[in-house]
């Protein structure tokens, strides 16, 4: 009986490994969120909501360019690791790769970006706090949850990305005072990202006894093109569900952009929350996939159904709450922007539907399946997006982005069902609670 107790208790719970890397993985997502929703107010207040907006359009096209840095490795990556059965020198290996073939990218993405600029005059309005900006392409490329993800172990990561954001904080309080200051804010993210990311490396080559190695370029040309699905995956989603501001930007005044840049701001951190159980669970499943199927639906099944909740949850919370968040982001209640936020509160529900068809993707390394997904739900984001915020503005452009979080699901279940048949049907039998063989 007292054994019983004690696989049913608290601390039991908090063993397992799956909600150990959740917990961590919140407390990663958490700290960017607090952060985030702290330094918005000061920024508005300090530079004003115009050039609020330039400095979330500058981020936004860095994050595009991001994509390009992370290759999918943001995917890949954990599944190595976690499959490299511990061995230091395989994962010595694997991580030299990834880390070589990142900052290559980012050195690539750093040259498109100036040629784009100073060749063809792109980003003429806010060239200035763009070019500040590019810092975030070198602790993008530096990033190391992907690593602690595949090992379950992130209370380094945790520790080093909290401190990063709060010395982040500190700068933006000390630095930024009035609209002239608006280039420091995305170069004081980038810079206190990239000192944490650089510590953690430390940690890993002398802490870890992971010897950092430089790869064969032929190695760092087989891992792009064996990652290169995953990118296009990768950068179809980002687009689909992050491209937004960009087109709005063709359509609409600095201030426009500022008012839906905080709705959006808001929106896009409670998108993460989806995003996090999966990345959570993402690791478990690929191993219970490979050594234990006849326990890989039934744990699709509690996280489903676990995400489904706690997201509605918190997209009807926004929903109510709506006119006091935008209040305390802003200083006053700005009616467009409530109207754009209470639209956008949907945005976690609506990709929650998805994760359980995004946990058989990755666990079956269905990358074909996954790449098509992605285009048809960008497709249908750009074409939605540009004719509604055209005729709407963000309204429509709100719209846009929670419409396809339907056509993600829609799109996602239908290939499933056409190319892995049995595994979604199998899924959804258990999700439902009908007959499960294995």
């Amino acid at each position: 009986m007292l054994e019983r107790i004690k696989q049913l208790s608290f601390l039991s719970f908090i063993r397992h490994k799956s909600i150990r890397n959740f917990f961590f993985l919140f407390l990663i997502q958490s700290s960017n969120i607090l952060v985030s929703l702290l330094a918005m107010p000061l920024l508005i207040r300090s530079i004003g909501v115009a050039e609020f907006g330039l400095v979330n359009l500058s981020f936004s096209v860095i994050l595009l360019f991001n994509v390009m840095v992370s290759y999918g490795y943001n995917l890949s990556g954990p599944r190595d690791i976690a499959l490299s059965g511990g061995s230091v020198s395989v994962m010595g290996e694997r991580f030299s790769e990834i880390l070589w073939s990142k900052l290559t990218l980012a050195l690539f993405a750093f040259l498109m970006i100036a040629i784009l600029g100073f060749i063809f005059g792109f980003f003429e309005d806010y060239w200035v706090i763009l070019c500040w900006s590019t810092i975030l392409l070198f602790a993008e490329a530096t990033t190391l949850v992907w690593f602690f993800q595949g090992r379950e172990s992130l209370h380094w990561v945790s520790i080093a990305n909290i401190f990063s954001k709060l010395v982040y904080l500190l700068l933006l309080t000390a630095f930024i005072k009035e609209p002239s200051d608006s280039f420091l804010a995305n170069f004081l993210l980038g810079s206190t990202a990239l000192i944490a990311n650089l510590g953690l490396i430390v940690y890993i080559c002398f802490g870890m006894n992971i010897q950092i190695s430089w790869p064969k370029f032929s190695h760092i040309w087989n891992s792009w093109r064996k990652n290169i699905q995953l990118f296009f995956s990768a950068l179809t989603a980002h687009v689909a569900v992050n491209g937004g501001v960009i087109i709005l930007s063709f359509f609409a005044s600095a201030q426009i952009l500022g008012l839906y840049g905080m709705a959006e701001r808001i929106g896009m951190v409670l998108r993460i929350a989806p995003a996090l159980i999966t990345q959570s669970a993402y690791p478990r499943a690929s191993v219970l996939f490979a050594n234990e199927p006849e326990k890989f639906y039934p744990f699709l099944k509690k996280v489903q159904w676990s995400s489904l909740l706690l997201n509605l949850l918190i997209s009807l919370t926004v929903f109510y709450l709506a006119p006091f968040i935008i209040k305390v982001m802003a200083g006053n209640v700005l009616e467009e922007s409530v109207l754009f936020l209470k639209i956008l509160a949907f945005l976690p529900f609506l990709a929650a539907l998805n994760i359980g068809n995004m946990l058989v993707i990755l666990a079956m390394d269905q990358k074909v399946i996954l790449l098509h997904a992605t285009w048809v739900f960008c497709l249908y984001m750009l074409l939605a997006a540009i004719f509604l915020a055209k005729v709407f503005g963000g309204t429509g452009l709100a719209l846009a982005l929670i419409s396809t979080e339907l056509v993600a699901y829609i799109s996602t279940s239908y290939l499933l069902y056409k190319h892995q048949p049995q595994a979604i049907i199998e899924f959804y039998n258990v999700l439902f609670g009908r007959h499960h063989h294995t």
